[in-house]
């Protein structure tokens, strides 16, 4: 590591190079503390050590413009005059310690290594930081799976470029996210990003919702109102549930995303716009067209590009990451921050199908968090819907339900243990008195087990 020393006495210098280069530091010194931010300025200093008292600027001057330059590097002041109101105003203004002249050689190296340490860690902190923001994050899409991760590198590639893109996925799996990312990681970042669910507005009123109108254009039309795609100008607008949208404003929108212009209801006039389209949707729109539900042209339209979300149960490898990620946001938000979950937990989780995607997923954790008054989330708080799935066309429907999967894993472990709850409930990581409950509930007797 490299430590700058500024002092102007020669022989100082001299004498916390020589200590601090036998330590196996690399040493740079500087006669002044104008001097000293000039290195500073212009070097890559983590650790710096100041005398407090200097012609010039002292000290104090060097602390305050250092950590305004960067509020990491760790700055040590020394001075003869060790006085308590100085050393709080040194430690006030950011020092990471203080030292009184004359101090001990081991006094002084016990806290440049203090203070070494510091800095490793928090370079290890931002490394991991930014290893995981690259690796598995990408603008609030979690994931680590190489299907997630495929998804990533296709968002980067179009997030500058003015094409439409039709974003596909069932529901619950976060392409309003994707839309988001796009957005605010391209060069629309600084606009406004604005999402319409075309699913959820009445048909009467989405044509006016879109597009705007002037006052008096109907009744109840009492002010001029900037419709969703003026309002995204300059920005992105993200039209969910494509499909949703009737035939007649199907061919109104195919219109607008040709010409770029729109007319308010009630209006001649054509406001120019500059705004870039992103849609979504959750249904099999190729079957649409064939049932003459969906226009080919506004398809063709909206499909330059299709990034395609795949469901949650088809990327495995991302459930304990996400799982982890909404237990804090959560627990912070309950006002749980120390709570964690228990590895019984993770694998019933793991294995569970998630028909409503990384959605469901977060509405059992945060059903889960609510539901503790433990530090660590176990099995018997983990809330499931049972629902009805088809794995495929060719076979039969079956339930899953944490019902189901809470008896075979009571089931594994009363078999491991021999019958002994208490065995039992270590496996399990719940209480004595909550098995004993739960074998009762699902009938389970512990002599069965002997």
């Amino acid at each position: 590591m490299k430590i700058l020393v500024i002092d102007d006495e020669r022989s100082q210098r001299e004498i916390l190079s020589d200590i601090l280069v036998d330590a196996g530091y690399e040493v740079q010194t500087a006669a002044s503390a104008e001097e000293g931010l000039e290195h500073i300025f212009n070097n890559d200093f983590l650790l710096v050590l100041t005398d407090l008292k200097m012609p010039g600027k002292d000290g104090i001057e060097v602390l305050k413009e250092t950590l305004k330059f960067n509020s990491d590097i760790q700055v040590i002041l020394m001075t003869a005059f060790g006085t308590i109101p100085s050393a709080v105003n040194a430690i006030k203004s950011g020092a990471y310690d203080y030292l009184t002249k004359p101090f001990e050689k081991d006094e002084l190296l016990r806290v440049i290594e203090r203070a070494a340490e510091k800095v490793h860690l928090m370079l290890e902190n931002r490394e991991l930081r930014d290893q995981l923001s690259t690796q598995y994050s990408y603008h609030n899409l979690l994931g680590k799976s190489k299907a997630i991760k495929a998804v990533f590198r296709l968002i980067e590639k179009i997030k500058n470029i003015e094409a439409t893109v039709l974003i596909t996925g069932e529901s619950g799996t976060g392409k309003e996210l994707v839309a988001r990312a796009i957005h605010y990681s391209g060069n629309r970042r600084n606009g406004p990003f604005v999402p319409v669910n075309c699913g959820a507005i009445p048909e009467n009123l989405i044509e006016s919702e879109l597009f705007g109108y002037v006052k008096g254009a109907f009744t109840g039309a009492y002010r001029t109102y900037a419709g969703r795609f003026e309002q995204a100008q300059k920005g992105t607008i993200f039209l969910d549930e494509i499909g949703a949208m009737p035939m007649h404003l199907q061919v109104r929108l195919l219109r607008v995303l040709q010409d770029k212009t729109i007319s308010k209801i009630g209006s001649n006039e054509n406001v120019n716009l500059d705004v870039r389209v992103l849609a979504a949707t959750n249904e099999d729109l190729q079957k649409r067209l064939k049932t003459g539900q969906f226009r080919i042209d506004l398809y063709h339209r909206l499909n330059s590009f299709t990034i395609h979300l795949p469901p949650l149960r088809s990327r495995r490898d991302d459930i304990v990451l996400l799982t982890k990620h909404f237990v804090k946001k959560h627990a912070d938000r309950y006002g749980k921050g120390s709570l964690t979950i228990s590895p019984e937990a993770l694998g019933i989780l793991e294995n569970h199908d998630y028909p409503g995607n990384v959605r469901e997923l977060e509405n059992i954790i945060e059903k889960a968090i609510i539901l503790t008054d433990r530090a660590v989330i176990e099995p018997d708080v983990l809330m499931f819907e049972k629902m009805i799935m088809s794995e495929s066309d060719d076979t039969k429907k079956r339930q899953s339900s944490l019902p189901e999967m809470e008896v075979d894993f009571m089931r594994q472990a009363l078999k491991e243990s021999r019958g002994s709850i208490k065995k039992a409930c270590k496996i399990l990581g719940i209480s004595y008195k909550t098995l004993q409950y739960r074998m009762q509930k699902y009938g389970l007797v512990r002599k069965d087990f002997i």
